[in-house]
């Protein structure tokens, strides 16, 4: 898992972090980045086997509880996900408010700067560890959707694909992503822990997830406009995969958020 090189550790094989600092990435790590970032499809193919093969030995075995574990495990995400929102959301805030929307799309100072470096590498690695979310589902017995397993796999294959690239837009990907999970992974460990949240702030997740897939369109598309006049690094191929990507997360949330919220209430109703 951890490969000392020197100074320095290989985490997952992605890449390279300075050991005595842990808020360094040198050079050498987009290098090793660009073979190693199929690495990915490997954590997805086992994550894929788990799910099928979990699902069928626990067709016959009862569920587990594992309601403490649940609470840390979300509550790490939680903290995790709020400090890595608090120091993307200052940056890029200071690079809209001093250099405009466009420097905050194109520039690529996210990938190298003192402090948002590390959060754009903990983002790629978080990735992997956070497909652990689906163990506890598989092994409490819940209903698994496929915006679920969907969204983990496709996050993790674009977020190790485009670190490579230092692409245009990461680092406003990356904020939002750190945003609603610091939010959505707060609500999970209230749930766990036994707490009554009520059920507009679970709408309200939701409601930020459709609009971060919005954003996220949008901000490929300006990518792209600013990429022809040669402003924005980026790729053709890198942007159809992520706005694919987008597009379909903004039919699959509002889907979800129809079944799970209107449909419901409407059925609520008709029963009433």
């Amino acid at each position: 898992m951890f490969q000392e090189k020197g100074d320095y550790i290989d985490v997952l094989g992605l890449g390279v972090v300075d050991a005595s600092h842990f808020v360094h990435v040198p050079e050498e790590n987009w290098h090793q980045s660009r073979t190693n970032w199929k690495k990915s499809f490997l954590f997805s193919a086992l994550y894929a086997a788990f799910i099928f093969g979990g699902r069928h030995l626990m067709n016959k075995r009862a569920k587990f509880e594992l309601r403490k574990p649940l609470v840390l495990w979300s509550l790490s995400l939680a903290v995790f996900s709020i400090f890595g929102a608090v120091r993307t959301g200052a940056y890029m805030l200071y690079i809209l408010m001093t250099k405009g929307l466009k420097q905050s799309v194109c520039d690529q100072s996210f990938y190298i700067g003192p402090v948002s470096k590390f959060w754009a590498y903990a983002f790629v690695l978080s990735k992997a560890p956070e497909l652990g979310d689906t163990i506890f589902i598989i092994l409490r017995k819940q209903k698994l959707i496929f915006l679920h397993w969907y969204h983990h796999i496709t996050v993790l294959l674009y977020s190790w694909y485009s670190y490579k690239d230092m692409v245009a837009g990461g680092g406003w990907f990356m904020t939002m992503n750190y945003g609603v999970h610091a939010v959505m992974y707060s609500y999970y460990a209230l749930r766990a822990a036994g707490f009554r949240v009520s059920r507009k702030f679970a709408m309200f997740i939701t409601l930020s997830q459709i609009t971060q897939m919005l954003i996220g369109c949008v901000i490929n598309y300006l990518v792209f406009s600013w990429m022809q006049q040669g402003q924005c690094h980026s790729h053709v191929q890198n942007i159809i995969w992520s706005s694919l990507m987008y597009l379909s997360y903004f039919v699959l949330f509002c889907h979800f958020f129809f079944e799970a919220y209107i449909g419901k209430t409407r059925k609520e109703r008709k029963v009433d």
